[in-house]
Parts: C-alpha cells; sequence; structure tokens
C-alpha cells in the first residue's frame, strides 16, 4: 500500500473510465429497431396477409395485434428501465396490459369450453406450429436488443428482468408474424398467438438470468 494517502487514492481511481448514461429512449429506439426488423424478415420471407394487401382489415386481427404491440412496447420499455435500479421502484405497469392481452387466450379457453360442453369438436387448428415457431424466433431479435441493454447496466432481479424480456421478445415476434397470419378466429389466436408470449416468458425466466446476473 502505497504510504501516502493522495497517491493510494490516485492508484484506485487510476483505471477508472466514464460510461456513458444508460438514457431510456435510446434503450427504446433499439427495441423499436428490433421489433421493426423482426416485422421486415418476416413480410420479406412470406409475405403480407391477404386481407393487408387488400386494405380490408378485419377487427379481431387490428385488436389482437394492436394488443400485443402495446404489450410488447410497455413491456420493453420496462425492462430497459431495470437496467437503473433503483430501491423501492415499482415496474408493473405493463401487467395492466398483459392483462388486457390474457383476455385472448382467457376468451379462447372459455369458448374451446363452451363447445365440448355443447357436444361440438374442439379442435385447435395445428397450422398455428407455424405462428408459435416463428413468432418465437422472430421474437429474439428483441430478445438479443434488450439483453444487451441490460447488460450495460445493472438488473436487481436478473430472473425478473428474464421473464420480462422473454414477454416482450414474444409478444414483438407474434405481432410480426400476425402481419402474415391469415387467421382471424379467436381460438387460433388465443391459443397459438397467447402460447407463443406465454412460451417466450417462460423461456426468458428460465435462460436469461445468468446472462444478466452482476
Amino acid at each position: 500500500m502505497p504510504d501516502h494517502p493522495d497517491t493510494f487514492i490516485e492508484s484506485l481511481v487510476d483505471d477508472l473510465k466514464p460510461v456513458a448514461t444508460l438514457r431510456q429512449s435510446t434503450g427504446m429506439v433499439r427495441a423499436l429497431i428490433a421489433l421493426a426488423a423482426g416485422v421486415i424478415a418476416i413480410v420479406a420471407a412470406f409475405g403480407l396477409r391477404p386481407e393487408l394487401v387488400r386494405g380490408h382489415l378485419d377487427p379481431l386481427f387490428l385488436i389482437s395485434s394492436g394488443l400485443f404491440l402495446v404489450l410488447s412496447l410497455a413491456t420493453a420499455w420496462s425492462v430497459i428501465d431495470m437496467a437503473r435500479p433503483f430501491v423501492g421502484t415499482r415496474r408493473d405497469g405493463w401487467a395492466w396490459t398483459a392483462l388486457m392481452a390474457a383476455v385472448l387466450p382467457g376468451a379462447a379457453l372459455g369458448s374451446l369450453i363452451g363447445n365440448m360442453l355443447r357436444g361440438q369438436h374442439a379442435a385447435i387448428d395445428r397450422g398455428g406450429v407455424f405462428c408459435l415457431v416463428f413468432g418465437t424466433a422472430i421474437g429474439l431479435i428483441t430478445a438479443a436488443a434488450l439483453v444487451l441493454w441490460l447488460r450495460r447496466g445493472a438488473p436487481a432481479s436478473p430472473t425478473r428482468a428474464g421473464f420480462y424480456t422473454g414477454v416482450a421478445a414474444g409478444a414483438a415476434g407474434i405481432f410480426a408474424v400476425s402481419l402474415h397470419c391469415p387467421h382471424n378466429d379467436l381460438i387460433h389466436i388465443g391459443v397459438w398467438h397467447g402460447g407463443t408470449v406465454i412460451l417466450s416468458g417462460l423461456l426468458g425466466r428460465l435462460t436469461l438470468p445468468h446472462l444478466l446476473a452482476w
């Protein structure tokens, strides 16, 4: 240890370098770019859904796609904010949007149960596997952008941050896929589109915390 206190202090700070401030607006721009990249990838690979090309928009498509878009943005905002930990702060505003989006799978489940009680065939469209797989895959673009942002900061709860990141990524991915998906029925959207967000959230919670730990 140096004999003079000033020399000791100088040795401690000698290697320190200034770090750019984490601006939430910058993180959000990166999340929007990632979301847009996912949309471009889906449209370039598979094209727009026919009704978008014709200009005739189904109301359920508008409602469901809008909910997933808002859910992705709201959750991404919470994730970006988590890079700057503060004691006592609450970041649960996204949860209200999540509850609104949860109406879709809830209504789909209710519709399936109702069909079964009436003796009707309660089949689930297996073609929705496409939406599940590609929605989850395209969501990885948003997940990567958010993980890179979080690693610049210090999320106080990596597990929660991983779950939020998964939800934001899944919602972004399924929003992109919905621009191609030709289905407008409630059961398809609730089961496969809603299921994509749930699956992505669980995957984020299980796989991302070790990447975000201090």
